[in-house]
Order: C-alpha cells, then sequence, then structure tokens
C-alpha cells in the first residue's frame, strides 16, 4: 500500500516504526498540533528545536503520525556505531561531516531528498541546546540554505516535554509517572520575498532568523515564559559547540 505522501518506505523503516513506535507510546504521553500546516506531499524542510537525545524519536514520530516520513540531517559519527549506523543508513538519514570538506555533501543530499518529494528534518542549532533555560540557540544557516535552494515550504515545529523523559545529555528514562511530550508544528515560515534574489550572506542570514524566531515562537506557545531578547550564542559563551558542555575537563564523554 502507497503511503499518503508517496515515499516508499523499506524494510529498515518499517522495522524502526515497528520496534520505536510501542516503546515512545509507553515512555510518555503525546500532544500532538498544528498537523494542518504540514503539506500531505511534496519537498518539505521542517526545522525544530533541540531539548534532548529523545527528541529526534519523538518528532519522528509526530510525523509518521501525520504521514510525512521524515529523513534527518544527523552527525556522521551515528552512522558508525553498529547496527545502529546500518539501519540509518537504510532508513534514508542523512549524514553531516562536521566541521571538514565534506562538509557540503549532507546539503546536496538534502536538496536530492526534497526534489524527490521528501522531508527533511533540520535541527538548525545544530546540537542540544546550550542556552541555560533550554531556549532556542542561534541557529545555524543549512535550513535556510537548503530552504532557498530548492524554493520548498519551511515548517518549524515547537517540542517540550521531553526534556522530562530523558534529560540534556542523561542517561536514564523518566518513565514513571508518564511524562507528557508536546510537539506543535507551525504555520510555514515566510521566505517567498527571499526566494528570487542572489543569494548572499545577508539574504542566508535573514532567512536565518525567521526560522529561529518561528521556532522560538511556537516554543513560547508551548511551555509559556520569556525568551532571552538575545538568543544564546555559544562560542560568545565559550561553551563547547559540540559534545556534553558540562563534563568536566579533560573528561571522556562516553
Amino acid at each position: 500500500m502507497a503511503r499518503p505522501d508517496g515515499v516508499h518506505m523499506g524494510f529498515w523503516y518499517r522495522f524502526a516504526e515497528l520496534v520505536l513506535r510501542p516503546f515512545l507510546t509507553v515512555v510518555a504521553k503525546r500532544d500532538w498540533g498544528g498537523q494542518e500546516h504540514l503539506p500531505p506531499r511534496g519537498g518539505l524542510v521542517v526545522v525544530t528545536n533541540h531539548v534532548s537525545h529523545l527528541d529526534p524519536l519523538t518528532l519522528a514520530h509526530f510525523l509518521f503520525d501525520n504521514d510525512r516520513l521524515p529523513r534527518f540531517l544527523a552527525k556522521e559519527s551515528v552512522f558508525r556505531v553498529p547496527l545502529l549506523g546500518h539501519i540509518l543508513d537504510r532508513c534514508g538519514q542523512i549524514r553531516v561531516y562536521r566541521e571538514t570538506r565534506d562538509a557540503g555533501r549532507s546539503m546536496q543530499d538534502a536538496v536530492a531528498a526534497i526534489e524527490r518529494g521528501e522531508c527533511v528534518v533540520v535541527y538548525p542549532e545544530g546540537t542540544i541546546t546550550r542556552d541555560p533555560d533550554l531556549w532556542p540557540m542561534r541557529g545555524k544557516t543549512g535550513a535556510a540554505r537548503i530552504a532557498l535552494a530548492t524554493g520548498c515550504p519551511v515548517v518549524p515545529v515547537a517540542q517540550w516535554g521531553v526534556q522530562e523523559v530523558l534529560e540534556p545529555y542523561g542517561k536514564r528514562l523518566h518513565v514513571w509517572p508518564r511524562r507528557t511530550v508536546r510537539v506543535q508544528a507551525g504555520p510555514p515560515v515566510p521566505l517567498d520575498d527571499l526566494r528570487d534574489v542572489p543569494l548572499t550572506p545577508a539574504v542566508v542570514a535573514t532567512a536565518t532568523e525567521r526560522i529561529m524566531a518561528s521556532v522560538t515562537t511556537g516554543l513560547q506557545q508551548l511551555r509559556g515564559g520569556t525568551p532571552p531578547a538575545q538568543r544564546f550564542d555559544p562560542r560568545a559563551a565559550g561553551v563547547p559547540l559540540t559534545g556534553n558542555p558540562n563534563r568536566r575537563k579533560g573528561q571522556v564523554e562516553r
């Protein structure tokens, strides 16, 4: 039977669904919203905030339940994990080669996926937020570049509550009492005025800021409170850009 979005799943995607859906249903309650903003077919970029190592799975659950098969941009090192890497590769996930000469390959692969009519998920922060109150940080430009190169819609999705199931960089699941994971899609980011102009750094920066503002607005609606006037910049704060920022100097992250 064909999927509503017209994308072929394959054996390994079906296997992952059979394993992960029951697990995710058990560990947390769900509160999904904004599904009407997800186009049912065609190339799409989904951008989201990052608060837990578990939130790619909860976001995949949300998208899958709404008939979109996600292709995540994931750091290349994850693909080298035995079995997991094989499954990710077979499920069509996209490798990100951080800080290497191959960094551009991920954008090429993402553009190709969108041109095939697929849903590509980008975490524009590039890592779990370092903001002390878990608001979105400054964004990287990849999502904007992919969207402007393809002309596809960019749908912001906010996630909250998943960090109570698995804390940022935590290793122990908190499954009782069951927490509620809230995932909310918002209207597409307005980028039409930037699509037919030269792709200058200023244009990319404007698109990136709009993307981050849309994600932040969605998160504010979910959790309440007031985001900081300026988004957290880990470089300016002297915080490590990758890995657990809370580990002691010299400690090996496992």
